[in-house]
């Protein structure tokens, strides 16, 4: 990531194999940002209504850098 994830950034994170025949990368928009330490942080997305339907999920939080990219 060369630029930092800020509130309000439409994104797009990958849910890896543990979410079975729903892996993928999905669109959202970042609402919160929770500090866990001096490099990391947590990233809370509000999925885009595409995502939701098929996650059955509105919100979720991404930790892991890799798994999340800052869409332009």
């Amino acid at each position: 990531m060369t630029d930092a994830i800020q509130v309000g950034d439409h994104v797009q994170i990958y849910l890896g194999e543990k979410f079975g025949e729903h892996e993928g990368w999905y669109t959202g928009t970042v609402f919160q940002v929770e500090p866990y330490s001096e490099h990391r942080s947590f990233y809370w997305i509000r999925l885009d209504e595409a995502a939701q339907t098929i996650l059955k999920i509105q919100e979720i939080s991404v930790f892991n850098p890799k798994n999340i990219q800052k869409l332009v």
